[in-house]
């Protein structure tokens, strides 16, 4: 692998209390990129800082309910077929990059926020903002209100650098290639349904109901999925978080799709231990990006999408 050309970046903004030894996320780059593609995995980071276990009122292993556990492992042979990937290693239940960068609760702090936070979202109201209130199933995770400055910190040595990050990488890609293509990287808890049909899918492919990129990419990434034998779901219920939106601008020629793995398939979501099903479900995602990156820029043209 080559040397991670936004290191410094990751290093200049590194913060010494809360991440001494690791630095709070990582630009995997391949020895050189040759797709157009871009893969990010936000929520799979599993450096817990010691500070923050002391803030909060849940146990180690609790405090990893909302988890993207191993996402970064199953997507991580991208960079051998040329694509980047970005992973954080700070934990979602510290900070949440995949949100506004001011989606803050006002129960959750001493202080008045400052009038520019976005206080009244349905992912602040139901606990999920900037910093997160609660994590899994509405388990609350701190001991007590938090002073603003914390969440300033967070902001200000991992939120904003992660974006600059990922926004160097769609750029330079794009202007490579003349378009660029992100994956967004998630999971979702196995008992997760599609709500009119009561299945529980094995994938969920989100683009934002079409707004954030081209039809025949989530096409073909359901195409793909399917013809393995898995169940998928089209942006139900998950159709792509901030980052899918924010950076998804089909008519600029930036894609960007979400695509949600069900966790059920490769790991215990109480002890957090791979399954044997690991292996199997990494070698088919590899099967999957190895085809879906074969895409170029002319490819993305919209067609309809075929019904569900």
């Amino acid at each position: 692998m080559a040397t991670n050309s936004f290191g410094k970046w990751v290093s200049v903004m590194n913060d010494p209390g809360d991440f001494a030894d690791t630095p709070p996320f990582h630009a995997n780059m391949p020895a050189s990129q040759t797709n157009p593609f871009v893969f990010n995995s936000p929520h799979s980071g599993r450096c817990y800082p010691e500070r923050f276990l002391k803030q909060s009122r849940l146990n180690r292993q609790t405090i990893r309910r909302s988890e993207d556990a191993y996402v970064d492992e199953l997507f991580a042979g991208v960079m051998a077929l040329g694509s980047p990937l970005l992973t954080a290693n700070f934990p979602r239940a510290w900070l949440d990059v995949n949100r506004e960068p001011w989606e803050l609760d006002p129960r959750m702090f001493n202080e008045t926020l400052p009038s520019f936070a976005n206080t009244h979202s349905a992912r602040v109201a139901g606990g999920l903002g900037t910093v997160p209130r609660l994590v899994g199933e509405g388990l609350e995770i701190y001991r007590s209100k938090l002073p603003l400055s914390e969440a300033l910190r967070r902001i200000e040595l991992a939120y904003k650098p992660y974006h600059v990050c990922l926004q160097k990488l769609l750029a330079r890609t794009h202007g490579r290639f003349g378009c660029a293509v992100l994956v967004d990287c998630h999971s979702m808890p196995a008992n997760i349904r599609v709500l009119d049909e009561g299945s529980r899918p094995d994938f969920i492919i989100g683009d934002r109901f079409g707004t954030s990129a081209s039809q025949i990419l989530s096409e073909e990434a359901i195409k793909l999925l399917r013809a393995m034998g898995y169940t998928v779901a089209h942006n139900k219920p998950y159709a792509g978080g901030f980052i899918t939106e924010h950076y998804g601008r089909p008519d600029r020629g930036l894609h960007a799709i979400q695509i949600e793995v069900n966790r059920g398939l490769y790991m215990h979501e109480v002890t957090y231990e791979k399954t044997t099903g690991f292996s199997a479900l990494r070698d088919d995602i590899s099967s999957f990006y190895t085809s879906l990156i074969r895409l170029s820029g002319s490819d993305l043209t919209d067609v309809p999408l075929a019904a569900e």
